[in-house]
């Protein structure tokens, strides 16, 4: 456990040489931005929940529909793109910390384990979360499910090389988007398993209705160079040359994106395009494809949050401590803040007269016909946005501290 303590706060433990029992922790050089990161994505990633929830226009269009939306609108959906790339990369670097002290059979059971567990958690208590539907009719496989099928087979490619590792995580988001022209068409097995694999669809079971909404291919990639990137954290990683090597690979994705996008032809599914104005063509050029996160869409994201990770080795101020509270605890607040939300949404739809029922959901919130024109507009939206924040943050700080403090003799809480 004590690499777990080491991980999470930064400390270690020492032993009375009399009596062999832990004593004062003594307080051990900690990189920060890891965990700022994650609060970070962690705050951005509940404003696009609030938005699907709660903005009227969520119920007619998608943000990024060029045709409809307005830059405010697809900048509210554009700036949480780079919420799950970045989760799922330092769920990889987080596996990679993870295994420090274990051996590699040890780190696989744990990876194992801890998939398995994200998976269960996905079908029984996210997709509770987003329908409020205990006969669970609706099955939405998203992030979660992503990150638990991806730490399952990460817990296989430990054991090659790092090297390895690290090229089959390219290849997976590099050259995954040639599998798109493939379609596997119907209502059967294989094209469940093509949709699990590469392209999202729809699937009905009796009175199941299943929606693969992640298709795992890139994500499992993303996740593997994750894992490479762990070794920069490794205690014995000179940090000036982790700042130099994460600044200049941020930069060169953010460089590769646009020789890419200049080009036009390879690398996301949706290429841009000229429109009637030249904001709309700059969104254009930056509405990259999210199901499956293509090439492009992959390095406009974690490129960013490559300079960000070298920008931010620095001691904590008083609000970004406050923001590496959520990145402390993210399982927790992502539960926590689909029942807020779908709860506060319920109370908003009786209050514009939709009555309650409507939100015992058996498709997409935002499929849902009898919900069309309820909602708010966008500034109010960011209202709720804000105040969903405030108000979770109590608890988050609670079971930041509660974990802290108990994580020795509560194992259970590393699953938390």
């Amino acid at each position: 456990m004590n690499e777990f303590y080491s991980i999470f706060t930064g400390k270690v433990l020492v032993k009375s040489p009399a009596l062999n029992l832990p004593v004062k922790p003594i307080p051990k050089k900690r990189i920060v931005s890891i965990d700022l990161l994650r609060g970070t994505v962690m705050i951005i990633m509940a404003l696009d929940h609030v938005r699907h929830s709660f903005n009227r226009e969520a119920f007619f269009f998608e943000p990024t529909d060029l045709t409809q939306t307005t830059p405010a609108l697809f900048f509210t959906r554009f700036v949480t793109h780079y919420c799950a790339p970045v989760f799922v990369f330092l769920a990889g670097i987080s596996a990679y910390l993870s295994g420090v002290k274990k051996t590699r059979r040890e780190l696989s059971e744990f990876l194992i384990k801890r998939g398995l567990w994200l998976i269960f958690i996905e079908l029984f208590v996210i997709i509770l979360a987003n329908t409020y539907n205990p006969t669970y009719s609706f099955l939405n496989l998203q992030v979660i499910w992503a990150i638990g099928i991806s730490m399952i087979v990460l817990a296989g490619l430990i054991h090659l090389s790092r090297n390895t590792i690290l090229l089959v995580g390219i290849i997976l988001v590099a050259f995954h988007n040639l599998l798109d022209p493939i379609h596997i068409s119907g209502n059967n097995f294989p094209s469940f398993i093509w949709s699990v694999l590469h392209e999202p669809g729809v699937f009905h079971l009796g009175r199941f209705t299943i929606y693969v909404m992640y298709p795992v291919l890139p994500w499992i990639g993303i996740m593997a160079i994750g894992y490479y990137f762990g070794k920069f954290y490794d205690a014995s990683y000179d940090p000036v040359n982790r700042r130099d090597n994460l600044l200049t690979l941020g930069v060169g994705a953010i460089i590769l994106f646009l020789i890419l996008r200049t080009i036009n032809i390879y690398g996301d599914p949706a290429p841009w395009s000229i429109q009637k104005n030249g904001i709309l063509s700059f969104l254009s050029i930056i509405n990259v494809t999210k199901y499956p996160p293509s090439l492009l869409y992959t390095l406009i994201t974690l490129g960013p949050a490559l300079i960000f990770l070298a920008l931010t080795e620095r001691p904590l101020n008083g609000f970004t401590e406050r923001v590496s509270v959520f990145g402390r605890v993210p399982f927790f607040y992502y539960v926590l803040h689909l029942y807020f939300i779908h709860a506060l949404a319920m109370i908003a739809s009786v209050a514009q007269g939709y009555g309650w029922r409507v939100m015992i959901l058996t498709t997409r919130m935002n499929n849902t016909v009898a919900l069309k024109g309820y909602g708010f507009n966008l500034f109010i939206t960011y209202l709720i946005y804000f105040g969903l924040i405030i108000l979770l943050y109590p608890f988050c700080w609670w079971f930041d501290k509660y974990k802290r403090a108990h994580q020795f003799e509560k194992p259970w809480l590393s699953y938390l």
